[in-house]
């Protein structure tokens, strides 16, 4: 069964982004899970079904997040499309109020 983990980090305060809402999207824009940050700023499983191989994406809303810290920020959302083609695909952000990163995690 495939699925799909990520990681947030607020590079702003070197912290877990703690609260952030995750969606995670198929090729044609149709919600397949949703999730929100933990914690440790992770949302450990996305879709407790079988993803098929092909591209989905993953949409955080950043703008909820640092509304409810009183912070402006230039994204209202980041979204990140990606490639599945094994069982497990971990899509780390790392998220301040004016930039993001992101990268093939492990």
């Amino acid at each position: 069964m495939s699925h799909v983990t990520t990681h947030v980090l607020d590079t702003g305060t070197g912290r877990p982004a703690v609260g952030v809402a995750v969606t995670l999207l198929d090729a044609g824009g149709s919600e397949v899970a949703t999730g929100v940050t933990d914690t440790d700023g992770r949302v450990r499983d996305l879709g407790p079904i079988a993803l098929v191989p092909g591209t989905y994406r993953l949409r955080f809303a950043t703008g909820a997040y640092y509304a409810e810290r009183r912070q402006d920020t230039f994204f209202p959302e980041v979204e990140v499309a990606f490639s599945l083609d094994e069982a497990h695909a971990h899509v780390p952000l790392l998220l301040s109020p004016f930039a993001h990163s992101t990268y093939r995690g492990s």
